[in-house]
């Protein structure tokens, strides 16, 4: 047993010095877990986000007034004053999104109740804004009349519904971005750097030296799973410190040290699962076709882009063999909900089951093929 620690660590070594001297992996690694996480937190919201307004005002009204103050951050920008000729070159030039024309006499047909219409011009290319814009302005819209209305006083409602958002209050994408992308750079890393790993002994024919040395496939596989285990845990948890906690001022509610846990079994089950896929492959343009196969279902069905509820039951069974299934579930509720271990054990079970299923099916595996 001693012997077999001690090799197990040395060749782990091995492996990190192999990928030290590897650039192009080193270079993806510090780019996915810092420049990566940053943009995907900092990029366009899929929401409306300082929506560029303008209002031809031909009413000059009191009522005029109150809709043109209505218009601002973070949903719109401060609404600018044109003409009504210059609607059609600046929404040409692409310098607003939302052009709104309120008619001549406009106040005094809505005192004498005869519905007076307003015309709302949508720069519809601006998909991500556009559809969500145009309901925003309409109730803003019937908001400053009821209040017109009733002369500067709210109206009162049968029922007054007070929202309450839980774990982000403001309702912050960047929040949920740049988290989500940190546990998608983990699974595609984990894959990655353990297959490209094994390709590169099978590759530069270091892999049949190791064969003639007194060790085992178990020893070789699994030095290549702690190694790459370890550099991988270090990167999330330096992104998760640095980049999301300081630079993005995402709040962390939960135990850094719960979520190290979380990720040490979901990384144990995905490096088992990129060894497998190496020892499919024969080379690394096979290794990237087989991740896009796998990679990509993993994470669009794991219930971080949508929630597991909205998906076919069959999909959700399915997905239950997953490890991305889990890991997603733990870490929205580890670092927005601040859970403790009571909450997390079961997904971190399902984690341990999963990993250890796919490391005993990759050490078979992987012994046929070194057999070959």
């Amino acid at each position: 047993m001693k012997q077999t620690l001690k090799n197990i660590f040395f060749l782990g070594v091995k492996e990190l010095r192999g990928l030290w001297r590897d650039y192009m992996l080193v270079a993806l690694i510090v780019y996915a877990f810092t420049l990566g996480i940053y943009i995907t937190g900092t990029s366009a919201s899929d929401t409306i986000s300082k929506a560029a307004v303008a209002i031809v005002d031909e009413d000059r009204s009191q009522m005029s007034q109150r809709i043109f103050d209505a218009f601002f951050p973070p949903m719109f920008l401060p609404a600018q004053a044109i003409t009504l000729s210059e609607i059609d070159p600046s929404m040409d030039e692409g310098k607003y999104t939302f052009v709104l024309v309120i008619p001549s006499g406009f106040e005094k047909d809505l005192l004498a109740g005869r519905n007076p219409e307003i015309q709302l011009n949508v720069d519809a290319t601006r998909m991500s804004q556009a559809f969500s814009g145009a309901g925003y302005i309409q109730q803003i819209i019937d908001r400053e009349i009821d209040i017109f209305e009733n002369k500067g006083v709210v109206p009162e409602v049968p029922v007054n519904i007070v929202i309450r958002n839980r774990y982000n209050a403001n309702l912050t994408q960047s929040w949920f971005k740049a988290v989500m992308q940190l546990v998608n750079n983990i699974t595609m890393l984990a894959i990655i750097l353990t297959g490209a790993a094994l390709i590169r002994e099978r590759e530069n024919g270091t892999l049949e030296h190791l064969l003639v040395m007194p060790v085992t496939p178990f020893e070789i596989m699994f030095s290549k799973v702690w190694s790459m285990l370890v550099v991988v845990l270090i990167a999330s948890l330096a992104a998760l410190t640095v980049v999301i906690m300081q630079m993005l001022h995402v709040p962390v509610n939960g135990s850094l040290g719960l979520f190290a846990l979380g990720v040490a079994l979901h990384l144990f089950a995905v490096t088992s699962l990129g060894i497998f896929l190496a020892c499919v492959a024969q080379n690394m343009p096979q290794l990237g076709m087989l991740l896009i196969l796998v990679l990509l279902p993993m994470q669009m069905l794991s219930g971080g882009s949508t929630p597991m509820e909205s998906m076919p039951e069959w999909v959700q069974n399915v997905m239950l063999i997953a490890p991305t299934t889990h890991f997603v579930e733990f870490c929205q509720t580890i670092l927005f909900r601040g859970a403790g271990m009571e909450v997390v054990w079961k997904p971190f079970a399902m984690l341990f089951g999963i990993g250890s299923i796919l490391f005993i099916c990759s050490l078979g595996r992987f012994r046929r093929s070194v057999a070959q």
